[in-house]
C-alpha cells in the first residue's frame, strides 16, 4: 500500500536525482525523504556529481543528495521512529528519517559535502561523522566541538571526504541512550577512480543490539552487556533479508559494529579477504582468507570473495546467543532431567504447561507457544527442510546462475542437484564404538611439603 510518506521519498527523491530543482529552491533546505518499511530497497546509481556503483544496504535504502553549486547536499532528521525487527515485533526507537537505522549516505572521495541535520527529538543531539577525517569544528562532539543542537533547530555540517572507505554516523550527545535507542547509520565513499578495486555488488549493513522486554516496546537503555534483540540493521531474522549474488560476481560486504561487544562474523562455503577496516583499505600483500573476522566495538570491516559456489549459504555472527530472539539469562539447564512424571503433576494444575529442554532446545524452533505481544520466539525461520532454528544475527547469501546484474530479487529456495544432499544411512548398524575403560578407585593424590617446613 502508498502511503503518504512513500509519495513524499518517491517525489522527493525523483525530483533531487534528476536535477529537477528549482534555482530558488536551492537557497532553502532540502526536501526530507523518509523511508517507512523495512524492506532491502535497490541500489540507486547517481544522475549528478562523479559516477560510482552504489551499494546496497541491507533492509535499507540511500539517502538522496541534491547538487547545490557543486556541493551535494543531503538532509538527515533526527526522531522517534517505530521499526520493525521481524515480522510480529515492532520498537519505538530513534533514528533518522523514518527509519533506525537512518539512510546510508554515498558519496566520492574528494566531494564537497553538506549535511543539514534536524532535531525533532525530546532532547539535544548532535552527529559523529566516525572515521572521517575533517575540521575539528565539524566532528560532531557535544560540548567538545560544537554546541549541542536543540530540539527543533537545524545545524550543517560541511566538510571534503578526503579518503575513501566504509564509516559511520552516530550522536556524540546522550550517547548511551541515543545510540541504545538506535540513532545510527552507514556513510559511504566511493573511490575517486572508479576502477579502484571494483566489485560486481556491494552491500552494507550496521550491527546493532537492543533490551527490550518480552511484551514491550522500547529498549532499556541503561542495559550494558545483556541484551536479548540482536540485529543486523535493526532486523532480527528471519526479518533480515538475503543477499543475493550472480553466480562468479565478485562481492563486497561492509559492516560496521555499534554495539557493545565483538562479533565474529561467519560466512559458509567460501573465503573472503578483509579488503578494509576504519583506517581505509588494506594492501593486497596483507590480506589472507578467512571464513570469519571479528568486527570489535567501533569497527568497520568489508569482506570481499568471488560467489563460485551455488546455494544458499549461512551467513551470521558466531557468538551463538546471538543467533536467538529474546533470549532469556536465567532459563535453567534441562538437559537429561527426566521431567515425565513432574510434567504430569504440573499439568493438572497447568492444563498448558510443556516439557521444554530435557533433550535441548531446537524442539523451540518448531513450538507454537503463547508469547507476549510484541515478542518474537527465542529461535525462528523455516527452510525448505523445516525448522533452521536461528534467529538474531543471522541471514542467507544466495548465490545463483543467470542473475541479471541489477536482479537483487530473493530467488526462492536453492534447488540442489541430485546426489549433492546429506543423507540417511541405510546400510548395516554400525557397531559400537570402543571405548576407555573407566577407573575403578579415584587416584591416590600425595601432598608434599617444602623442605624445611613445620607443622607449628
Amino acid at each position: 500500500m502508498s502511503t503518504r510518506r512513500d509519495f513524499l521519498f518517491k517525489a522527493g527523491f525523483a525530483a533531487l536525482a534528476s536535477g529537477l530543482v528549482h534555482k530558488s529552491a536551492l537557497a532553502a533546505l532540502p526536501e526530507v525523504a523518509v523511508m517507512d518499511h523495512a524492506g532491502t530497497q535497490a541500489p540507486v546509481a547517481p544522475t549528478q556529481g562523479r559516477p560510482y556503483n552504489p551499494v546496497v544496504t541491507l533492509n535499507g535504502w540511500t539517502l538522496p543528495f541534491r547538487m547545490n553549486q557543486g556541493v551535494k547536499e543531503f538532509h538527515l532528521v533526527a526522531e522517534p521512529v517505530v521499526r520493525e525487527i521481524a515480522p510480529g515485533m515492532n520498537a519505538r526507537l530513534w533514528g533518522y528519517n523514518g527509519q533506525s537505522p537512518g539512510p546510508t549516505i554515498e558519496a566520492v572521495e574528494g566531494d564537497r559535502v553538506r549535511l543539514f541535520v534536524t532535531n525533532r527529538l525530546p532532547e539535544v543531539t548532535t552527529i559523529h561523522w566516525h572515521g572521517q577525517r575533517l575540521p575539528n569544528g565539524m566532528d560532531g562532539v557535544a560540548g567538545l566541538t560544537q554546541p549541542a543542537i536543540p530540539p527543533g533547530q537545524t545545524y550543517v555540517y560541511e566538510f571534503t571526504l578526503r579518503r575513501s572507505g566504509t564509516f559511520m554516523y552516530h550522536p556524540h550527545a546522550d550517547e548511551m541512550t541515543q545510540m541504545a535507542m538506535g540513532m545510527m547509520g552507514m556513510f559511504i565513499v566511493h573511490p575517486k577512480d572508479p576502477a579502484f578495486m571494483p566489485v560486481d555488488r556491494d552491500f552494507c549493513f550496521l550491527l546493532n543490539s537492543y533490551d527490550i522486554d518480552p511484551g514491550s516496546y522500547t529498549p532499556r537503555v541503561n542495559t550494558m552487556l545483556d541484551f536479548n534483540i540482536w540485529t543486523f540493521n535493526s532486523r532480527a531474522f528471519p526479518g533480515i533479508d538475503p543477499l543475493v549474488c550472480r553466480h562468479g560476481d565478485r562481492v563486497r560486504i561492509r559492516v560496521g559494529n555499534l554495539t557493545m561487544t565483538n562479533h565474529p562474523i561467519h560466512l559458509h562455503g567460501h573465503e573472503f579477504e578483509v579488503t578494509g577496516t576504519d583506517g581505509g583499505w588494506t594492501r593486497p600483500e596483507s590480506r589472507w582468507p578467512e571464513v570469519t573476522t571479528d568486527i570489535a566495538v567501533g569497527q568497520m570491516r568489508a569482506i570481499e570473495f568471488d560467489a563460485t559456489e551455488e546455494g544458499d549459504w549461512a551467513f551470521h555472527c558466531h557468538k551463538s546467543h546471538h543467533t536467538m530472539n529474546a533470549m532469556g539469562h536465567n532459563v535453567p539447564t534441562m538437559i537429561g532431567v527426566e521431567q515425565d512424571g513432574i510434567a504430569e503433576k504440573i499439568s493438572s494444575l497447568i492444563p498448558d504447561y510443556m516439557v521444554m529442554g530435557d533433550k535441548g532446545m531446537h524442539d523451540m524452533a518448531a513450538m507454537e507457544m503463547p508469547l507476549p505481544d510484541n515478542t518474537l520466539p527465542m529461535m525462528t525461520g523455516f527452510g525448505q527442510f523445516g525448522p533452521i532454528g536461528m534467529g538474531g544475527m543471522f541471514t542467507t547469501v544466495k548465490i545463483r546462475k543467470g542473475l541479471a546484474p541489477g536482479n537483487y530479487k530473493d530467488p526462492g529456495d536453492y534447488k540442489q542437484p541430485k546426489g549433492s544432499r546429506a543423507y540417511v544411512w541405510k546400510g548395516r548398524a554400525l557397531p559400537e564404538p570402543r571405548r576407555a575403560k573407566t577407573a575403578a578407585t579415584a587416584p591416590t593424590v600425595t601432598v608434599r611439603k617444602p623442605s624445611g617446613h613445620s607443622d607449628h
